[in-house]
């Protein structure tokens, strides 16, 4: 049995992950909480979960657990915005609990980044530093720092790409919030062409590779483009292009696509114009770069597991999305 301190459980994310450990271990769990209220997952359906209410801002108030006590360090909390607190939780105290680690008793640390702060080489991305908001400057300022920290053999980084999920009783992601207004604009949109690609994940496909990370501590890459000294794993299906993602969510509400007109980057800067759409530096660096595309990005069947959510027709089902909008 190990004993497991998880950071960010209330998020979409975490609710999948620590659901997960609590049906399918008898791992020893504690999860760091700012309000336990927001845990929609029963916490009292075994022995051995321990509820610490706080947060990342006090991460010394657990400095003898986190020495003495744990085996494995999930690390998926984060601040989204603010830049005096989004640095202050996503690079200070993130890398003081990591120090307060002890290398010879714990043995994993899956620390929780970003797919937006990588190149297509899965190299750190410069323009990520220099033009991206608050949550994204400071995850590749904490990834920067990670191979300096006494215990930087035992992490391994994960980076998501384009994240959904969410039910009932589990909050939903960003892009699944919204995956309804994207859809009821299919009959617009399936006429245009835009040159880019994307990955993406559902969130319980990123449970379950979690699980197997958990329950084999020596596993390691051996892709030789991981990134700098630590251990790197980009979560994500394969590439899809824009007009792909496009055609399959048309194909899903059977409505096919005939012609398509090409929507350039100059005729994209005129709507722009005309509408008087605000930009910042990383859309506008997003629009410009288009290709967020990875290598040898990972899913649950890279492991011999199964996927849950491979493709775009299963991530409307999943998402509970009508084949018919009306």
């Amino acid at each position: 049995m190990k004993r497991i301190f998880i950071t960010g459980a209330s998020g979409c994310i975490g609710h999948y992950m620590t659901e997960a450990l609590i049906q399918d271990t008898n791992h020893e769990l504690y999860l760091l909480v700012r309000n336990p209220d927001r845990l929609q997952f029963d916490c009292n359906t075994r022995p051995g979960i321990h509820i610490l209410q706080g947060d990342m801002s006090s991460i010394e108030e657990y400095s003898d657990l986190l020495l003495k006590d744990i085996d494995v360090a999930i690390l998926a909390a984060t601040a989204w915005g603010g830049q005096g607190e989004t640095y202050d939780i996503n690079v200070v105290k993130t890398l003081s609990l990591i120090n307060l680690l002890n290398p010879k008793i714990c043995e994993r640390v899956i620390y929780f980044s970003t797919a937006s702060i990588l190149d297509r080489n899965n190299q750190l991305l410069l323009p990520a530093s220099q033009f991206g908001h608050d949550y994204i400057r400071t995850k590749y300022q904490c990834f920067a720092q990670l191979g300096k920290t006494a215990i930087a053999d035992k992490i391994i980084a994960v980076f998501p790409t384009l994240v959904f999920g969410g039910e009932a009783d589990k909050p939903y992601s960003h892009l699944s919030a919204g995956i309804a207004d994207v859809t009821k604009w299919i009959d617009l949109i399936r006429w245009f062409s835009v040159d880019g690609s994307f990955h993406f994940i559902h969130a319980r496909d990123i449970a379950r590779i979690m699980g197997y990370l958990v329950e084999h501590p020596d596993f390691s890459p051996s892709s030789p483009e991981s990134p700098q000294e630590i251990d790197c794993l980009v979560l994500g299906n394969p590439a899809i292009t824009v007009d792909q993602a496009i055609a399959d969510i048309g194909r899903y509400f059977n409505k096919r696509v005939y012609f398509r007109f090409p929507l350039y980057t100059w005729l994209t800067n005129i709507f722009i114009s005309i509408f008087q759409i605000q930009m910042d530096s990383w859309s506008r660096f997003s629009l410009d770069y288009r290709h967020f595309s990875y290598t040898n990005p990972v899913t649950p069947a890279s492991f011999g597991l199964q996927n849950y959510c491979s493709t775009v027709e299963e991530l409307m089902k999943v998402s509970r999305v009508r084949s018919s909008p009306n």
